[in-house]
């Protein structure tokens, strides 16, 4: 009888464990409110190469930051159109929009220019470190990648908006509403 006891126990345990597993690698990204972190990548605009600051960018006003898990894939194709779309509208509410991505790093010159339609520049994040300070990571075919989460960060650096959803049809519409509201509150 005790050894069934036993039995039950460890199996009920290795349960347990296995389906906490998946929570622990689970992140939420940085909430609304949050500080956000500074950093610096390489990149480019219309293929052209640069140095994207988030520091000096928000000198200039709001910054709508959005994770994409790689470039050249179907979702983020789809939402690099949309922000590509939407890109004058931010600029007529004095921000700035950057897409970044850990997956294909070696392609967002090409991205920016055919998929972001030179509208906004898009930044490579290797090994997803700068995913990884704004906590929107996720693990994809082994590889760990920037999950689609999109942030609206005041000048100050204070997050105005966290946004994270796999389907990159809200996103526009989600960090449109916030630049609004911060543009209508500041004006």
């Amino acid at each position: 009888m005790k050894a069934i006891k036993d039995l039950f126990l460890s199996l009920t345990s290795a349960l347990l464990l296995t389906l906490a597993l998946p929570a622990l690698h689970a992140q939420a990204a940085l909430p609304a409110g949050s500080q956000a972190p500074a950093f610096e990548l390489q990149g480019a605009l219309a293929g052209k190469p640069l140095t994207f600051s988030l520091q000096e960018t928000l000198k200039k006003g709001p910054v709508v930051l959005y994770f994409f898990p790689a470039a050249f894939s179907k979702g983020c194709t789809i939402e690099a159109h949309a922000f590509a779309e939407a890109t004058d509208d931010f600029r007529k509410l004095g921000a700035t929009v950057i897409g970044v991505t850990a997956g294909n790093t070696d392609q967002v010159d090409e991205f920016s220019k055919l998929e972001c339609r030179d509208k906004f520049a898009v930044a490579a994040d290797p090994g997803a470190k700068v995913a990884a300070e704004y906590q929107t990571l996720m693990e994809m075919k082994g590889k760990t990648l920037s999950d689609r989460t999109s942030f609206v960060i005041a000048p100050d650096g204070k997050i105005l908006l966290s946004y994270t959803d796999r389907n990159p049809e809200a996103h526009i519409q989600k960090t449109m509403e916030a630049v609004k509201h911060y543009a209508d509150s500041h004006s």
